[in-house]
Formats: structure tokens, C-alpha cells, sequence
């Protein structure tokens, strides 16, 4: 039986067609444990040779040692730039936010020269729940819009994990001005509130990228970082759902990526990849979906130990009444 291919979904308007498995760079600066260059460039290299064309990262991740990392896999590839499509991010920095027009625009040319490239495809404000949203609206994306002009980047983004702020942000810029959102943690089996804003989304032409399928570790047998903001209560619930997987023979990390990438509207899901074995594993997980469906017996189960804290989230960012 042939292998399908990695599918390729639109992006809202921009006209991009992104792999549905997107490769989150963050583990490739060492931000979970280290990782040697050898294996970045082998991960990136693999990742592509499996059909995945869409690399994301951010200078916050690693403290700018992930975007560097990337830029030297995407460079051993060899292949014209525009076979894969490059997503970084401004206004968060290890030393702390920064959305100023002056800081935006020094950090493409920055991110530029780490990654090795002449252009990113898309450029988003990273976690700007953590900055003023009106600076966004009013001075970060007019920046951007002038980086777009001058060839830096072609299409621009907002990411962060409240919903609210990306609504609060598209009513007031001018249509087609943000080209995509990315959120995270908001479209997994403990967590689907994404869904209500897909609509909305799609009705102004703004693509979608869906993070953290796995909910930032609470979706995995090993659990969550010490440091994981979710409550004891949703974290004692997916610790349950997960053993509950394991004693039937499944693996609660497959099943919640096929649940994110089960649905067309999310152009693709963002997973963090740092070794070539969870590359295969995130592209199996797709392949296996595209040619059998969903855990139909296993999932409801999963599912019905996670309803009395379906839809929790916790708190990130400015308090706004």
C-alpha cells in the first residue's frame, strides 16, 4: 500500500499551502534538554525528506540559539528557498517584550542573518497578551507592514494563548492586514476553544496554525515540566487519561495529534521535534490518520476521563477587567 503524502492545506488567503504537521523549532535550542547541531540539521533534514515544508521558530527560543540551529538545517537541505515556507516571530526576547517599531525592525534584519535567509515567509508578534494591544494595532503591525514592503516578509502574524486577543486585534486593523494567527494549547482533546473562533477567522481570511497538540507535555506518558501552568486537577486528569492509553497499548501523545490534525480548517499543526525519531513518529501519526481515521474506540474513553476539566486553561499575559 502507498504511503500518502503529507497534506498540504491552504492558509487562509496568503496562498500558501503549509505540510498539516508543521515543525516546531524551540526544542532546537536546547530549550528542553540539549541538542547537538548534528541532530537539529538531521531533524530538519528528515522533516523535509517526509513531506513537512513549514519550519517555525522564534529569537526567544534558546535565546536565539533555535532560529540559528534552524537556519543551519534549512541550509543543509540544498533545495530552492521556495520549497519550505519559514515562520519567525518578534517582541519577545530572553531579555524580556519589546513591540516598538524600532525593536520589530532591527529583529527581522537579526533573525535574517541567524536563519540565513533573505525573507521569512511569515512574521508574527510573539505572546502579544504579554505587551499593550494597542501598541500591536497601532505601531507593531504598521511596522511590520513596512518590513512587508521592503521585501523582509511576506505575510504577517499574531500569536499568544488568550483567544480573546486575537479578536481584540482584528476588529481594529484594517482587513487583510494580519494575514494569520497562531494559537496554542487551545486545540487538543482536553481543549477545543478554538473551534468556536474558526468561523470568525475564516470569515476574515486569516489562516490558522494550531501549537502544542500535546498541550505542552500534559498529553504525553512522561507528563508535564514542573513548571507547567495547568491546574493539579487537569494535570491528575491527563496523567489518568494518559495511564488509561498506556494499559490498552495506545500512546496519548498519537491520539492527540490525530485529534488536532483531524480538523481542515487548522492549516497545520505545530509540533516541537528535536531528534529524527519524534519527526517519524509526528509524520506516522498523520499517515496513519489520512489512511485509517481516528481511535474511534479509544478516544471517546480518553475523552470522557477528561470532561470535568474539558476547556480549562490558565491564566497568561497582562490581567485585562
Amino acid at each position: 500500500m502507498a504511503v500518502p503524502k503529507l497534506e498540504l492545506r491552504p492558509l487562509g488567503n496568503t496562498g500558501l499551502k503549509l505540510s498539516c504537521v508543521g515543525f516546531g523549532a524551540s526544542p532546537l535550542g536546547s530549550v528542553f534538554g540539549p541538542v547537538t547541531e548534528s541532530d537539529a540539521v538531521a531533524s530538519v533534514r528528515e522533516a523535509f525528506r517526509l513531506g513537512i515544508n513549514f519550519f517555525d521558530t522564534s529569537p526567544y527560543y534558546g535565546g536565539t540559539l533555535s532560529e540559528k540551529m534552524l537556519g543551519k538545517g534549512l541550509k543543509a537541505l540544498g533545495v530552492p528557498r521556495n520549497e519550505y515556507i519559514v515562520s519567525t516571530k518578534c517582541g519577545r526576547y530572553r531579555e524580556g517584550f519589546d513591540f516598538s517599531a524600532e525593536r520589530v525592525t532591527k529583529s527581522i534584519d537579526e533573525s535574517l542573518e541567524r536563519l540565513q535567509l533573505d525573507y521569512v515567509d511569515i512574521l508574527q508578534c510573539h505572546d502579544i497578551e504579554f505587551g499593550s494591544l494597542d501598541q500591536i494595532v497601532n505601531e507593531t503591525i504598521p511596522a511590520l507592514q513596512k518590513l512587508k514592503e521592503a521585501g523582509k516578509l511576506r505575510f504577517i502574524g499574531i500569536t499568544g494563548l488568550p483567544l480573546e486577543i486575537f479578536t481584540y486585534v482584528l476588529d481594529r486593523v484594517p482587513p487583510g492586514t494580519v494575514d494569520v494567527i497562531l494559537s496554542y494549547c487551545h486545540y487538543s482533546i482536553n481543549d477545543s476553544t478554538l473551534e468556536d473562533l474558526l468561523p470568525y477567522l475564516k470569515n476574515k481570511g486569516v489562516g490558522v496554525i494550531s501549537a502544542s497538540p500535546l498541550a505542552m507535555g500534559l498529553l504525553t506518558d512522561i507528563g508535564p515540566p514542573e513548571w507547567h501552568p495547568a491546574s493539579p486537577e487537569l494535570k491528575s486528569a491527563c496523567q489518568a487519561a494518559a495511564v488509561y492509553c498506556k494499559d490498552k497499548g495506545k500512546n496519548i501523545s498519537k491520539l492527540a495529534m490525530q485529534y488536532s490534525l483531524s480538523n481542515k480548517d487548522i492549516s497545520s499543526v505545530l509540533v516541537g521535534m528535536n531528534s529524527v525519531k519524534q519527526v517519524e513518529e509526528n509524520v506516522a501519526a498523520a499517515t496513519e490518520l489520512a489512511l485509517f481515521g481516528k481511535d474511534q474506540e479509544t478516544l471517546p474513553e480518553v475523552e470522557a476521563i477528561l470532561k470535568p476539566v474539558k476547556n480549562q486553561t490558565w491564566l497568561s499575559g497582562i490581567q485585562r477587567s
